[in-house]
């Protein structure tokens, strides 16, 4: 899966260390997810999507490594 994070946030006009804090995780954490390193737990996940206003399935593209 390919992570969309990154592409929303700037589209949105965000900055990374803006939506990190609405989440509650560490910068490093937000760029793991952003380059797929980790991923998200189900309900940051959800409230991502939320702040984004964008779906969950926007977040991630499954046809891509």
């Amino acid at each position: 899966m390919k992570s969309r994070i990154g592409e929303w946030i700037e589209k949105r006009g965000y900055k990374k260390k803006y939506i990190a804090e609405q989440l509650k995780v560490s910068q490093r954490q937000m760029s793991k997810w952003i380059s797929g390193e980790s991923y998200p737990t189900v309900p940051k996940l959800f409230r991502l999507a939320k702040l984004l206003d964008v779906k969950v399935d926007d977040l991630y593209d499954e046809g891509q490594p």
